[in-house]
């Protein structure tokens, strides 16, 4: 089983084509087409940073989107402006298996059309409880070959993204802890009376871009 790692942030957005405009302009961060949830009316861009990435996610299909809970999500997410929404975590096929299982949940297979004809596949556990409480993760089991991995998109940023700087999921401490199931590299635990999830760009030249 591999240990989990961050994988991507969710940056929940009215708007997926300003906000990626804004990341490039003011912090010089680029990303590139995604693709579209089927079912679920939405899609995203990726914003690439090496080992994990920023998914840029929004609703591209109103109608399609007024039918689902992920469309509900995102417009409760995003009412009072873009926010960093969610954490996923990534393993491989006998994590997220055994993930499920330690935390009674089901995986579920997904897919989207990427450019260039390609469809990426994948199996999520966790969610809804992901999106019903911001302080619990989700995760993800990618089966694709490593070369197609959102993450490793050529992006020609203007800056220099190494991952993460920090990923910081607040809530119920205890709580937390026991969804994990253990350390996580890079996710820090913040005691708060209100769960949520914060996360910064780690720069090359020693600085940070805040997502929250």
């Amino acid at each position: 089983m591999t240990p989990l790692a961050i994988d991507h942030v969710i940056l929940a957005t009215a708007d997926i084509y300003a906000t990626s405009a804004r990341l490039e302009r003011d912090h010089g961060l680029v990303s590139l087409p995604g693709g579209r949830h089927a079912g679920h009316g939405t899609g995203n861009r990726i914003v690439p940073l090496g080992d994990s990435y920023i998914e840029i996610m929004g609703i591209v299909d109103e109608d399609e989107a007024a039918a689902s809970p992920m469309g509900a999500w995102l417009r409760e997410q995003t009412a009072g402006g873009d926010r960093v929404a969610a954490l996923c975590l990534r393993t491989d096929a006998s994590g997220v298996d055994a993930t499920a299982e330690r935390l009674g949940l089901r995986p579920l297979p997904m897919s989207r059309d990427a450019p260039g004809g390609v469809t990426l596949t994948w199996r999520l556990a966790g969610l809804a409880e992901a999106m019903a409480d911001p302080s619990h993760t989700f995760f993800i089991d990618w089966q694709v070959p490593p070369d197609l991995h959102p993450a490793r998109g050529d992006a020609r940023h203007r800056v220099r993204p190494t991952g993460f700087a920090r990923v910081e999921l607040a809530g119920d401490a205890d709580a937390i802890r026991a969804w994990l199931g253990g350390e996580v590299p890079g996710v820090h635990i913040v005691p708060a009376p209100e769960p949520s999830v914060r996360a910064a760009v780690a720069l090359a030249s020693g600085g940070e871009v805040p997502l929250d």
